[in-house]
């Protein structure tokens, strides 16, 4: 009996002595909240404010007029257009290439993974560089394209090409790790009931990993809307058909029309907001319904 008492007074000693060592003074702890608060205010919350400040400092009519322009109105609509392309284009690239990678085993994989995360490496301005001498007047393939009436560089398709190539690792990223993770059982036991590929696909990996791709598919929506660097070199700055909101921005400033430029640059500060309400929103939902199946999996 006094052995067992011993036993049981000895065991709190270890949690006492781990507790003591992570935990903080007040002070401390309230010393490093005021510190991280401040810096996201600094860097975060007051640009963000001045942008919205200097936008109607002029006032709302100002504000409206120049979202209501006819080149804003361009920039705005080639942004959309260059968003609805390039966003479903790497959907698509991001779940095939994932799903490769995560489920099958081939030759040339770690090669297929460093091609991914290439656009990470390379500064956007570079990339736009890239597809100047692919498709230019002078590149290897642009007189072709020029000569039957397709010109690539300084239009629409240099534009979407350039945000592809910027964006789409961002699908891709969030799917594989996540595949990887969850493993092929539930796939293996699918086929051993006689499914094909492509209803195991439907079936199973698609809903196993949806919050991870609609995460994904807001990342990549994001960056395409805000690309600046590679559009930059590939668009030719043609304003009403080449600029986007990024680009249109830019020119406003650098031509003083700062109210202009900051009414149009909201829109993008907004599409952040949005960005992050829809992403709050999925890993919320995501996490009840991991919550929902582990529940499940308890009873």
């Amino acid at each position: 009996m006094a052995g067992y008492v011993s036993t049981a007074t000895a065991a709190p000693a270890p949690r006492s002595r781990a507790s003591s060592a992570t935990s903080e003074s007040a002070l401390v702890k309230w010393t490093l909240i005021a510190i991280a608060l401040a810096f996201i205010v600094l860097v975060l919350v007051l640009p963000l404010v001045t942008v919205f400040i200097q936008a109607f400092r002029k006032g709302a009519e100002t504000y409206f007029a120049a979202l209501a322009e006819k080149e804003a109105l361009s920039a705005i609509r080639l942004t959309l257009t260059t968003a609805a392309i390039a966003v479903p284009l790497n959907t698509l690239f991001g779940v095939a290439a994932a799903w490769a990678i995560a489920k099958f085993r081939f030759k040339g994989k770690q090669i297929l993974i460093s091609l991914i995360d290439l656009p990470f490496a390379i500064s956007p301005v570079i990339s736009g560089l890239i597809f100047v001498l692919l498709f230019g007047a002078n590149g290897w393939f642009g007189p072709f394209f020029i000569e039957n009436g397709m010109p690539i560089i300084f239009a629409l398709p240099g534009v979407v090409l350039a945000t592809i190539f910027v964006t789409f690792p961002f699908v891709a990223r969030e799917l594989i790790p996540l595949m990887q993770a969850q493993g092929n059982q539930e796939e293996e036991a699918a086929v051993s009931l006689g499914a094909n590929g492509w209803r195991v696909f439907w079936r199973v990996t698609l809903p196993n990993v949806k919050w991870g791709l609609l995460y994904g598919i807001i990342l990549c929506n994001a960056r395409a809307m805000g690309e600046f660097g590679a559009v930059s070199v590939v668009s030719g700055h043609i304003r009403g058909e080449t600029n986007t909101i990024p680009l249109h921005v830019e020119i406003l400033y650098n031509e003083y029309q700062f109210a202009a430029s900051f009414s149009v640059a909201s829109l993008l500060v907004l599409l952040a907001f949005v960005t992050l309400i829809v992403k709050g929103i999925v890993e919320w939902k995501h996490h009840a319904a991991t919550v929902q199946t582990d529940q499940q999996g308890g009873h």
